[in-house]
């Protein structure tokens, strides 16, 4: 059972969301969507958990079927997310956070720890210098063209919708651990996961450097649900060790997943669907975990 809809916010915005099972039962799980600047992705992964608990999506504002023009806050994108769970009728939810989508959960859960029942994070947050080893690994993983033909493109002041495809193309074939299938991987993404709000992504992303989560990790740790755990692809191009070493420092448990890069689901399917159905259990009441069990 899938049920769409428009939100509107304290701000005039309009947010589209998409939420997969059954809207009564409580809590739900809520899938925040890498980028910054990119529509939702995660429908896949809604699929491997909806029937355990409702999962909801949604396009960020400025991305997908959200469209908004202005500018482009932190907190502005915290409040999107608790005005979202007052549309839902929701008190708290199972966040579920990839790639950028950690740096949100985690600063909804600074905000908002009292609506955060559970939270897992996939592939982020990263803090310290986590860029240096990223940059490396991924100019190990591209050929000299490539790298030239990725900043030749990245240069140019307007893209044709070719090169477009092609710069996302060569910037996230890297994210995967097998360099065939990334290929395809990356060049499927580029297709559609469009457009990409660049503007979005430059002012939030200047943001999160400018006040980083590094100098709030105690307080994070603090309000952390007690189900808070952290998942990684040990393939992934963003060194897992920086997830290490945050699994150290809030005192949770990482899981890595072999062979699989930045979207372990991808690359290993049933090891991330086994993952992520034990976690909801595990946040969900049991009596409706036991009700979804016997439905499938």
């Amino acid at each position: 059972m899938e049920t769409q809809g428009l939100a509107p916010m304290s701000d005039a915005a309009r947010l589209s969301w998409t939420a997969l099972g059954d809207r009564t039962r409580k809590p739900p799980v809520v899938l925040l969507h890498g980028g910054p600047g990119l529509p939702d992705y995660l429908g896949d992964v809604a699929a491997l958990v909806g029937d355990l608990a409702p999962a909801y999506r949604y396009d960020q504002r400025g991305t997908g079927r959200s469209p908004w023009q202005g500018g482009h806050t932190l907190a502005r994108h915290v409040d999107d997310l608790a005005e979202l769970l007052d549309a839902w009728g929701v008190p708290e939810a199972v966040l579920i956070g990839h790639s950028y989508g950690t740096d949100l959960a985690s600063r909804f859960c600074l905000a908002h720890p009292d609506r955060v029942a559970a939270m897992l994070l996939m592939c982020g947050p990263f803090v310290g210098d986590w860029r240096t080893g990223y940059r490396a690994e991924r100019g190990r993983r591209m050929s000299a063209a490539q790298q030239e033909r990725c900043r030749a493109l990245e240069e140019l002041p307007d893209r044709t919708e070719e090169q477009e495809v092609e710069l996302l193309t060569l910037a996230w074939l890297t994210d995967h651990a097998d360099p065939e299938r990334g290929w395809h991987w990356a060049a499927q993404a580029a297709r559609h996961r469009r457009p990409v709000n660049w503007a979005m992504n430059a002012e939030l992303g200047g943001e999160g450097r400018a006040d980083p989560l590094d100098g709030r990790l105690a307080e994070l740790r603090a309000c952390l649900p007690a189900r808070t755990e952290l998942l990684g692809g040990a393939d992934d191009p963003r060194p897992v060790a920086a997830l290490e070493s945050l699994a150290l420092r809030l005192g949770l448990p990482l899981t890595r997943i072999e062979d699989a890069g930045h979207e372990p689901w991808l690359e290993q399917p049933d090891t991330v669907r086994a993952h992520l159905r034990r976690f909801v259990r595990g946040a969900v009441p049991r009596s409706s975990a036991a009700r979804a069990s016997r439905l499938r």
